[in-house]
């Protein structure tokens, strides 16, 4: 009798299109950079139209597929026209975000605006424009948040950050509910801290670097290309059965 092998699923995204948004730097171009390699096109969009054009022209010049959305993701009503004006994106990587770290005694409502705002607010308003596109078009599609480790701990001077984080990860739970029978699902992903631009300042200061790497128990910082093969997986028919889910890569920060 014959044994029957269970297929190996494709990772390959040829024919995809997909928005990646903070696309210029840090996670957002890796994410790009690796959506591309796997045979997506891929729409960088970011508020700096350099920085983007950029990336997007590197991306080509290596003979893969990307495009440069000048775009600030905090104005609303812009993002939802230029998605519904774009064809659909059967792959969002809900990228763009920030922090502001502050002991709770220094918090101020500025920073707690402008964190929730960029993270929470247009966070959610970006996936639901592209699902809902999706939804018109009767197509299925991946949406991946980028979250964090702090979705899912605390920690002290991102009381802000740690709220907003949570916030992601509950609305990627609902969201996947509401959005399983259009076949779109919905998952998280958890970094640790990485070595990007906009991390290497906070990790001169020896204190801070010490302190992380106690909690990270592979002990070192991740590295962008650590978290690419993440973003293609969820992206892909290869994490087919999976919504609602928070794929933490945190070198074991959470495990403790």
């Amino acid at each position: 009798m014959p044994i029957d092998l269970a297929k190996t699923p494709s990772f390959r995204l040829d024919g995809k299109r997909a928005l990646v948004t903070g696309g210029g730097r840090g996670i957002g171009l890796a994410a790009a950079s690796a959506l591309a390699a796997a045979g997506a096109h891929v729409t960088l969009a970011a508020r700096t139209k350099s920085e983007i054009e950029d990336a997007a022209a590197a991306i080509r010049a290596r003979g893969d597929h990307a495009d440069a959305l000048v775009l600030d993701v905090t104005d609303i009503e812009a993002m939802r026209n230029a998605i519904a004006q774009a064809e659909p994106f059967a792959i969002l990587v809900n990228n763009a975000g920030m922090n502001r770290p502050a002991y709770l005694a220094d918090v101020t409502v500025e920073d707690f605006d402008a964190i929730f705002a960029l993270n929470v607010r247009a966070a959610f308003f970006v996936a639901q424009a592209v699902a809902l596109r999706l939804i018109e078009a009767k197509l299925p599609g991946s949406i991946v948040n980028v979250s964090s480790q702090m979705g899912h701990v605390g920690a002290a001077r991102r009381a802000v950050y740690c709220a907003s984080k949570h916030a992601m990860e509950g609305f990627t739970k609902a969201m996947a509910i509401e959005l399983a029978p259009h076949n779109i699902r919905v998952n998280s992903l958890g970094p640790t801290f990485l070595e990007t631009p906009m991390t290497r300042p906070f990790f001169e200061n020896k204190a801070f670097r010490d302190e992380v790497l106690a909690k990270i128990k592979l002990g070192r910082l991740g590295q962008l290309d650590e978290i690419t093969g993440a973003i293609v997986f969820l992206a892909s028919d290869a994490s087919s059965l999976m919504t609602g889910s928070a794929l933490v890569l945190d070198g074991g920060w959470t495990a403790e």
